[in-house]
């Protein structure tokens, strides 16, 4: 099996369940979870296909990873609830090992194709993060990618990795595949995030936020309570 496979077997089975276990929290009903899971699981690859020239329909000819994907669902729908709490604790690290895959898979998927460095960055992090925003945006909420912990940034540099052949073998991508995981876990557990600016206060917070900054709806109140 080429390492694209194995890639691909692991982003899939990881973004399909996070999918189903998404739409269950939004208490959707069993088609909703399916169509949530699939989404997770292919939309990013079907956006980085439509930006670097790949048919869409190349997506009916994966019918083993579909039928993977559906399974996986299935598993997260029927789960008993101990499982499934035991999966809460552990979504993050989850959704890190499909953010790793399915960044590096894309990432290998525009250098096959020979595009520039500027399309293999873009097809790892659409790949990585795409299935994630089309789930978080159909459930309803903000993108974890827009407002988390570092994120989009550790398929940024996958791509480039790839991009720049300094790994190539199959030891070489599992060992980039893993530095990625291991990386977004440090961002989640030690809450490293980019910069950002709050309209609310107007200070930028560079690294971790302040745990006593104010909330913007709870500072309109407070104006609006001080009124006339």
């Amino acid at each position: 099996m080429h390492i694209f496979d194995i890639f691909s077997i692991i982003g899939t089975v990881a973004f399909a369940m996070s999918g189903a276990f998404v739409a269950m929290e939004e208490e959707y009903d069993i088609l909703g979870v399916l169509v949530l899971g699939l989404v997770t699981a292919f939309g990013g690859g079907i956006i980085r296909n439509v930006l670097i020239g790949v048919p869409v329909t190349t997506l009916w000819a994966q019918g083993d990873l579909i039928l993977l994907a559906v399974l996986s669902v299935f598993v997260a729908f029927v789960l008993p609830m101990p499982w499934v709490r035991h999966w809460k604790r552990t979504e993050v690290l989850f959704d890190a090992i499909g953010l790793s895959a399915f960044a590096i898979q894309g990432a290998l998927y525009a250098t096959e194709m020979k595009h520039p460095m500027s399309a293999v960055i873009v097809a790892a992090v659409l790949t990585g993060i795409g299935g994630g925003i089309i789930r978080d945006l159909l459930a309803g909420r903000k993108p974890l990618v827009l407002r988390d912990e570092i994120y989009a940034v550790w398929a940024m540099l996958a791509g480039l990795a790839v991009g720049m052949g300094w790994f190539k073998s199959t030891l070489e991508l599992i060992l980039l595949f893993a530095a990625v995981v291991f990386f977004r876990m440090l961002s989640v557990h030690y809450k490293w995030k980019l910069p950002r600016r709050s309209l609310a206060t107007g200070d930028i917070y560079i690294g971790t936020e302040p745990k006593n900054h104010p909330e913007p709806n709870a500072e309109r109140a407070i104006v609006q309570d001080q009124t006339p």
